[in-house]
């Protein structure tokens, strides 16, 4: 049995190395050992985050599957910045390695944050970025994780049909019910957080997307609320998530444990 198969649950986006480097291998080895998590993806911040997180792919082979990229939350890169962190990710396709891109998408929370204290905010270099990561993630044939919510999910399918990428996995996405239903007939993945044990929204959404096209996550270190108020952020946590979506979805709970853990063995090439 391949170690992918040892665990029931996987999560499908969490930041790894946003976590005390001390705790990172306690945290890794629970969840693999412990706690019935089959595998991670470790989503990336900037090129040192990439970086980071290759070389935990590196020291837990099949368990840790990278993502690269730029989180859009944050200054936009400079030019030099962004062809450094795009010159490395090819390098690492031409080296015959497995990774995705992202986390990447767009700054709904930065631009609703200044629009609502009236400031300027330029969206337009966030656009072009994306674009550039839309168009390599199509090039490298890889996966594409996306940062993109609301009305930013609208943009980013855009840009995801504009280039033919089929494998898009829209992470802790909300939105409206169009672009939920276009982010479906589309084939696009989403993944859920701990947040739809407590919050209606994320549970409204499970109930109308198809499972089939699920993931459980938990973005940690980001801290949640409801049952998880004052804990930290554990990819053990997902087996929650899983149980609600089965709860949701009116489904028994071992039928919904393989099909999301079906679901993201498939979308990252796990097996």
């Amino acid at each position: 049995m391949n170690d992918v198969m040892r665990g029931r649950w996987i999560d499908a986006h969490i930041h790894l190395d946003l976590y005390e480097e001390e705790e990172r291998d306690m945290l890794l080895e629970r969840a693999l050992e412990q706690d019935g998590v089959a595998a991670v993806i470790a989503v990336s911040m900037h090129l040192n985050s990439s970086r980071a997180n290759r070389e935990l792919a590196r020291r837990f082979p099949g368990r840790v599957h990278p993502a690269y990229g730029f989180h859009p939350e944050q200054d936009i890169p400079s030019e030099a910045e962004s062809e450094a962190l795009i010159r490395w990710i090819g390098e690492r396709a031409a080296a015959g390695e497995a990774f995705a891109i992202g986390e990447v998408g767009l700054p709904y929370y930065t631009r609703t944050e200044a629009e609502t204290a009236g400031r300027p905010f330029d969206e337009a270099p966030y656009v072009a970025l994306l674009e550039r990561f839309v168009k390599l993630a199509a090039e490298l044939d890889a996966p594409i994780v996306l940062h993109a919510v609301y009305e930013d999910g609208d943009k980013a399918c855009d840009l995801l049909e504009r280039y033919g990428v089929r494998r898009a996995h829209f992470h802790w996405f909300k939105g409206a019910e169009e672009t939920i239903r276009r982010m479906a007939a589309n084939g696009y993945s989403i993944s859920v957080t701990p947040d739809v044990c407590y919050e209606e929204e994320i549970r409204a959404l499970v109930r109308q997307y198809p499972i089939a096209l699920m993931m459980t996550e938990t973005d940690g270190p980001w801290p949640f609320e409801g049952p998880f108020a004052g804990l930290p952020t554990i990819p053990g946590m997902v087996r929650r998530v899983a149980e609600a979506i089965a709860e949701i979805k009116g489904l028994p709970l071992q039928a919904a444990e393989e099909q999301l853990l079906d679901n993201a063995k498939r979308f990252y090439g796990l097996d």
